[in-house]
């Protein structure tokens, strides 16, 4: 009898745990991606015609993060690849997202805690990573060469300049054919030890986070406790990211480590995705005085599509934040950049963004402003900071 209890409880268990590994991702990311309920956007023919002529790149998403097949259109998310050749995208950058603290907020996180961990174990990547955020880094990268392994020609992974205009060239004949790139967010992933930069490099990736939600190694978030610039092993990457030709991304910085990053890097950065506090007072923006430093760095910043960055997240906000950021910076340092996937919510995903394109059109934008933002600020910057 006991053996029969044993047994029918070892049973329940076993399949407790399959129904857990089968349906609680898709539960949580279902929870965490949301795309606001509405009716479809009214999207005129000179919009469209617009937005199916542009060359769209959106600096940030998290989508590696979650268990589902890129490949595959979804109903969940914001990303996928059928979505991003609906919605136009010539170049999504995809972003690797290793550690996140439990009661994430934009004010003040402790670095103990670790939300990723348990998601890890519950989607199945493998056992290596429960424990190792560089092994994390090349999980999602590897998961990010499958997905192109699996979809070529119709997907290149863009590493130098010659992806760059081999993507350029595909599109001429086929606008669905898209680039895609890798960026770390924060480089806790290297575990205290530069050379693993070098290995990430190696094997795609261009643009290095230094921080995300907490302070690491490297220096101080600005969602962290100290406040503090780089430390002396975060100078060393930024010093090492510059001999590779890598762009450092500033998003989630600390005030004083991003003029640390400005005063040290010869190369301009990006905020892969963020807003402006003087447009949207959010702990998440950075002050007006900081991105024109960043502007006279030469740097560019990828507009976020979700209230900590927008306030108004509608397609009418989010051109009303990009406006204010042209107005502010300059035209030649704005771009796009999502968070799509990134826990947050949002009004419309990949394939709705002709959506933005009308309001930006309604907002008087002119052709050029909307082709600049939408992607041609990024591709004059690749064309730049590329490697040969």
């Amino acid at each position: 009898m006991i053996k029969k209890v044993l047994l029918g409880a070892l049973a329940l268990l076993i399949t407790l745990a399959v129904l857990g590994r089968v349906l609680l991702p898709g539960l949580l990311e279902n929870a965490m991606n949301v795309v606001d309920e509405h009716a479809p956007y009214a999207v005129s023919a000179e919009a469209q015609r617009l937005h199916d002529a542009l060359f769209i790149v959106d600096l940030h998403s998290d989508s590696l993060l979650w268990d589902r097949d890129l490949g595959e259109q979804s109903s969940r998310g914001q990303v996928d690849l059928p979505r991003l050749r609906q919605g136009n995208v010539a170049i999504q950058v995809f972003s690797a997202t290793t550690k996140s603290p439990s009661g994430q907020n934009y004010d003040s996180n402790e670095a103990g805690t670790d939300t990723i961990t348990p998601l890890a174990i519950v989607s199945g990547w493998p056992s290596s990573t429960w424990g190792s955020l560089f092994a994390r880094a090349q999980y999602q990268l590897d998961k990010l060469l499958e997905l192109v392994d699996d979809n070529q020609p119709q997907l290149i992974f863009i590493r130098r300049k010659a992806d760059l205009e081999a993507l350029l060239a595909a599109r001429q004949s086929d606008r669905a054919v898209v680039g895609a790139m890798y960026l770390i967010e924060g480089a806790h992933p290297l575990e205290g030890d530069v050379d693993k930069l070098d290995t990430l490099q190696a094997q795609g990736l261009q643009f290095v986070g230094l921080t995300h939600f907490f302070d690491n190694e490297l220096g101080g978030s600005l969602h962290g406790i100290s406040g503090e610039g780089l430390t002396a092993f975060g100078r060393s990457v930024v010093e090492r990211a510059d001999q590779l030709n890598m762009t450092i991304d500033i998003a989630h910085a600390s005030p004083q480590m991003v003029r640390d990053v400005l005063a040290l890097t010869s190369r301009p950065v990006i905020l892969s995705h963020g807003g402006f506090k003087g447009h949207c007072d959010s702990a998440r923006n950075l002050d007006d005085e900081l991105m024109l430093q960043v502007a006279d760095a030469g740097g560019i910043i990828g507009v976020g599509y979700w209230d900590a960055t927008a306030c108004d997240y509608s397609p009418a906000g989010i051109a009303k934040s990009i406006r204010y950021g042209i107005e502010l910076m300059g035209l030649e340092h704005i771009a796009l950049g999502s968070d799509y996937d990134g826990a947050v919510t949002t009004s419309l995903d990949t394939s709705e963004l002709a959506a933005l394109t009308q309001a930006m059109l309604d907002e008087d934008f002119t052709e050029a402003e909307i082709r600049a933002v939408m992607g041609g600020n990024m591709l004059r910057f690749l064309r730049e900071q590329l490697p040969d």
